[in-house]
């Protein structure tokens, strides 16, 4: 007979812990939430302390019914909620609607889901943290209040079924900002010369540096004439050679952000795709004989800290498969970097340093694969060695000309053995390029002189991982809150993506403008960073959450009547087009919803016809050889082509299809994306080409 009853949020949670603590515990699932703020009201009594008005989630009722049928079987309740300000909060409603002692210890947490670290936990239960209860309290009713005061003056001023968000908000505008940027851009012109050079059975490349031992900026392409008649007929030689060494130290090992960073990089996986699997791992995997196990530690924290128990299994480890050499002598430490880090929890790892990714392979799916062997190596590097690079920096000669030739060697790998960090634009650093053995003096084979053209490219466009860095940086949201924000303002269709970048659509446009204009500390970076920044006070103790709320709430409420008296409607006139609906003759119009403009007939709501735009991409169907491919979204918003001849014709492809036909079969060919740029992959055989693009700085 079971003498105590344990709550936790998932079921695959539950069926980890309860594994662990044997037939004397019951352990089961609350599903998440089981109360929240009433979605057909504001639920917030402003006048009354900010006081909430909680009721049931709908379906629910039925997980509570079982709760509180077993927690009348059992003496004592524990409450195992993630530990975090959302966990908390969730121990919080469950202890309401259980009528628990406010004084009971009765929440349990862990940070790391193995049979040690929960026994370790039901040891020393402790009481609910009223103080991350209230930080949970105030960021949802900070967010009602906006969303809930300001969505309704949007939908009788602008149109029905718009809404506005606190983060979101700022995050549309972030996204806009740079479109601006983008738009606002004027390319300059420069150029290049490369000098392909041999010594011996080596190659190398060197740029262009001086002229006359001065160094000059290449603008146009008189200049570069002058400098090839220059150099046309002189001899390269080296002329100096510089070498140090340098170490190259490994990073620190993952926080929620910078983990949603790599994955998007290294696996391509968007922030919501991460942290699924990421909670998976953490809530436990079956390993056969060893049973089920979580793999990684939690997985929102913005802390870099590392137990010490961890490090001394990492250095077993790594001094028994690769030596003495690359264990630092003193564990690594790193200190948190981000404003506001709270420090919490500890980094993101494996928990434990000695089960391997080869070694659960065969117990998880490729996802769940990929990302653990990621944590893994990011975590087992960031406890090895420095690695010891040989740097070259060599100028060499030709005529009154200068060109310089920069890389590396690596003497001694460390942590590099393991994993190396990506980056945004995934391009090798200049200084990690071989170059092979040049004293001075040494005569070089002039091979070819390559002059290119440039011009000067705008800031890149966000992709996620980008986004998530800067408004990590900014101070804007919490590890928790950057996946689901990025969901948001996609779903509400505030925003589009293309080429895995963001783009605002006209309807968040729209938003913003209003925003800008009654709401400007809203959209305020410092000012949202502050309320970040409150609301971790809140959480610390350090500050009263309801003042918080009402020293936000007095200048909103004027800001709210100004909106009311002066902000004016907006008639969104529809756009006609050229195209006539089929099914009633009327002309269509072009409106706007989630995923950017769509045809709708002006007939509404007597003709209910739509249809999406395309956009034709200039390539033949190779399926129909009639229709032209055109460029469509599916219902999610994501960008696929099809024959414009559809349903007669089937041809779909998710890849770019390009107009160029297969050198080799003459068949369709297919644009493929990836860190190093695009390729040309062709659909009947195996021919491949690059493609040459311009260095605009974009993510994979």
């Amino acid at each position: 007979m079971a003498d105590s009853l344990v709550i936790v949020e998932s079921p695959a949670k539950a069926k980890t812990i309860g594994k662990y603590l044997g037939s004397k515990f019951i352990v089961k699932a609350s599903m998440g939430h089981v109360r929240d703020l009433p979605k057909s009201q504001i639920g917030v009594e402003v006048e009354n302390d900010f006081s909430p008005k909680y009721i049931t989630i709908r379906g629910k009722g039925s997980v509570l019914k079982e709760l509180k049928d077993a927690s009348k079987k059992v003496k004592k309740i524990y409450l195992a909620a993630d530990p975090d300000r959302e966990g908390e909060a969730i121990a919080w409603h469950l202890a309401h609607v259980l009528d628990m002692d406010k004084t009971e210890t009765c929440r349990v947490v862990f940070n790391e889901i193995t049979k040690q670290a929960v026994k370790d936990a039901f040891k020393t239960p402790r009481k609910i943290n009223m103080d991350l209860v209230n930080a949970q309290q105030a960021r949802r009713i900070l967010d009602r209040l906006v969303g809930y005061k300001i969505s309704p003056l949007l939908w009788k001023k602008v149109k029905k079924g718009l809404s506005a968000g606190r983060v979101q908000s700022v995050a549309v505008k972030i996204i806009l900002d740079r479109e601006n940027e983008i738009s606002a851009f004027v390319p300059e012109e420069y150029w290049s010369i490369t000098a392909k050079l041999k010594t011996g059975d080596s190659a190398f490349e060197a740029k262009f540096h001086q002229l006359h031992g001065q160094k000059l900026e290449l603008k146009s392409e008189e200049q570069v004439q002058q400098i090839l008649s220059a150099i046309e007929k002189a001899k390269f030689s080296v002329a100096d050679v510089k070498e140090k060494e340098r170490l190259r130290h490994p990073a620190a090992p993952f926080t929620t952000s910078s983990l949603q960073q790599e994955a998007a990089r290294k696996l391509n996986f968007r922030a919501a795709k991460t942290m699924s699997v990421a909670q998976q791992l953490y809530e436990g995997v079956d390993l056969g004989k060893e049973g089920t196990v979580g793999l990684i530690t939690y997985m929102r924290t913005d802390s870099t800290r590392i137990a010490a128990s961890a490090q001394e299994e990492a250095k077993e480890y790594i001094v028994g498969k690769y030596g003495d050499a690359y264990a630092p002598e003193t564990p690594r430490q790193y200190v948190k970097k981000a404003a506001g880090a709270q420090d919490a929890h500890e980094a993101i790892r494996p928990t434990s340093a000695l089960r391997d990714p080869e070694s659960v392979k065969e117990f998880t799916s490729r996802d769940q694969y990929r990302l653990y062997k990621l944590v893994w190596d990011r975590f087992m590097a960031s406890q090895m060695s420095s690695a010891v690079l040989d740097t070259m920096s060599v100028d060499i000669a030709a005529g009154e000309a200068t060109f310089r030739a920069v890389g590396s060697k690596i003497r001694f790998p460390g942590f590099m053995k393991v994993y190396v960090e990506g980056n945004d634009d995934g391009k090798a650093n200049e200084d990690d390029k071989f170059l092979p053995p040049l004293k001075s003096g040494d005569k070089l084979k002039k091979e070819a002189i390559d002059p290119k053209q440039h011009f000067t490219q705008p800031p890149p466009r966000y992709t996620e991982a980008r986004l998530v860095k800067t408004l990590e940086e900014l101070g804007i949201g919490r590890p928790s809150t950057y996946a689901p924000t990025l969901e948001t303002i996609q779903k509400r269709g505030y925003v589009a993506i293309e080429d895995k970048k963001f783009m605002p659509t006209e309807l968040g446009e729209l938003i913003i403008e209003q925003m800008e204009q009654f709401f400007p500390e809203i959209l305020n970076v410092e000012f949202t960073a502050h309320m970040e920044e409150d609301l971790d006070h809140v959480e610390e103790g350090a500050e009263d959450w309801v003042r918080v709320l009402g020293e936000f709430y007095e200048s909103f409420e004027k800001r709210l009547q100004v909106a009311e008296e002066e902000m004016k409607e907006i008639e969104i006139e529809d756009e006609v087009s050229d195209e006539i609906c089929e099914k009633c003759g009327k002309p269509m119009v072009y409106k706007l919803g989630r995923f950017g403009k769509f045809l709708a007939c002006s007939g509404f709501p007597d003709c209910r016809n739509t249809k999406p735009i395309v956009k034709d991409i200039g390539v033949p169907c190779p399926t129909c050889k009639e229709g032209h491919v055109v460029e469509r979204r599916s219902k999610k918003g994501r960008v696929f082509y099809g024959c414009d001849r559809y349903p007669e014709c089937d041809f779909v492809s998710w890849d770019r299809p390009s107009p160029k036909p297969c050198p080799k079969c003459s068949s369709l060919m297919i644009e493929k994306r990836n860190k190093q740029g695009v390729k040309l992959r062709c659909t009947a055989c195996d021919y491949v080409e690059e493609v040459e693009e311009n260095d605009d700085g974009a993510d994979e």
